[in-house]
């Protein structure tokens, strides 16, 4: 969410170099100073690696929400017991999107610190905090998900859970690096202790098991992204902001050894089959479908395997485009700076996609305006819907290419304007 423009950084000029401007990064006057001493180099005032790994999850994200709105809805995707292999990782590759964006989320925080004291960044990590859970009420909710002002049926979904996020990073930015750290670890491997905790509470609902927190015949409101483990994401991924200081030799070395550590400690503690996941793997009918069943953790809420098991592979990304962003991915650069705009825009697309192709096929489409129960959400399924994955491929391509040039045009926008309205998208 964090796609920023300036013109002075700590009171130092820019220098131009190679045609791109840049600024050495200075510390805040705070704790991180001494955490980053003697390794500060020059950066750029945007890090292009960062900015491709964000598009790409905003790339798959639309395929997860294409398939919301044109797939069978009988079963779940990530069944092993009655899915198919490529439905399956359809699914699975979109579990990368929200953990990784929590993630960047808190990394953009830090990095913002280049251009922000920690006052200016905390006023600004509240205050959009608020606008996206106000989004998510709002303009998400009738325009995007459901195409209806009823309220009948609302999830409190990724950016409320995203608002909450940044709201709770614009207490803890005064704390120091180590202690921000320290807390997101705790939240993401500890939660899961949380599990035998069987309660019907609103608060409880909105703090760590998904349910409803309304639910009368008139209105219901689901909590479909608890905030303990979405916290303690963004909380690490401030802290790993730090590493962008570093050397480049430096930083990628750790960013390897992370990464390959993270994913280690998702294979070891999954074939212990113990903890960190309510749904334990079992055997299934084939050995390919028994790495499905061990490849399928929990998202809701995210379980420290579903965690380990997104976030261990984003880091070895980051290690291997740091600095060298190979030019097939140049294009997700272009989604990765404008991701709000995207966000937003995307849903009312497919959304009204699903509208054309339903009028196209049976001559009306009220079931698209309606979701009268969480079972009928975000629509209500007209007889018979659902199409196969090549359409569903097909109709996500073509809303990828649809946005990309809307997204190139806000991007440049962006990079020419301060105006502080552009901070909103």
């Amino acid at each position: 969410m964090f796609d920023r423009s300036a013109s002075a950084l700590n009171g130092r000029r820019f220098r131009k170099r190679n045609g791109t401007m840049e600024a050495p990064f200075a510390a805040p006057n705070n704790d991180s100073g001494a955490e980053v001493a003697g390794t500060i180099q020059p950066a750029r005032l945007r890090l292009e690696s960062v900015d491709v790994l964000r598009g790409l999850i905003m790339i798959f994200m639309a395929l997860d929400h294409t398939r919301d709105f044109f797939g069978f809805t009988t079963f779940s995707p990530t069944d092993p017991a009655r899915t198919t292999i490529p439905l399956f990782f359809t699914r699975w590759i979109t579990h990368f999107c929200a953990p990784v964006f929590f993630l960047l989320t808190g990394t953009g925080a830090f990095l913002s610190l280049r251009t922000k004291s920690k006052r200016e960044l905390s006023r600004f990590l509240f205050t959009r905090g608020w606008w996206l859970i106000f989004l998510e009420l709002t303009l998400f909710r009738c325009l995007g998900f459901q195409f209806n002002f009823d309220y009948h049926v609302t999830l409190l979904n990724v950016l409320w859970a995203l608002g909450w996020a940044m709201i709770v990073l614009s207490v803890s930015v005064h704390l120091p690096v180590s202690v921000n750290a320290a807390f997101g670890l705790v939240l993401i491997a500890g939660h899961n202790l949380l599990d035998p905790i069987q309660s019907s509470s609103p608060i409880w609902a909105i703090l760590h098991s998904p349910n409803f927190i309304v639910n009368n015949p008139q209105h219901s409101v689901f909590a479909a992204y608890p905030l303990i483990p979405w916290v303690g994401v963004t909380a690490v991924g401030y802290s790993l902001g730090q590493v962008f200081a570093w050397t480049p030799e430096r930083r990628r070395a750790f960013l390897l050894r992370a990464g390959l550590g993270v994913t280690a400690a998702f294979v070891i503690l999954r074939l212990i089959n113990a903890y960190g996941d309510p749904l334990p793997w079992t055997p299934q009918k084939s050995a390919a479908f028994t790495m499905l069943s061990f490849l399928n953790t929990n998202k809701y809420p995210p379980s420290l395997l579903f965690l380990l098991m997104t976030l261990g592979p984003a880091l070895i990304f980051l290690w291997a485009v740091d600095g060298r962003t190979p030019p097939v991915l140049r294009p997700a650069l272009i989604f990765g700076r404008v991701p709000l705009f995207y966000f937003l825009v995307h849903m009312p697309l497919i959304h009204l996609i699903a509208v054309a192709v339903c009028y196209a096929r049976y001559g009306q489409v009220h079931w698209m305006f309606e979701s009268p129960t969480i079972g009928q959400f975000p629509f209500t399924s007209p007889p018979g819907w659902g199409f196969s994955l090549p359409i569903i491929y097909l109709i996500w391509a073509s809303v990828v290419c649809a946005l990309y040039p809307f997204c190139r045009w806000l991007g440049a926008v962006k990079r020419r304007r301060s105006d502080a309205w552009l901070t909103y998208l």
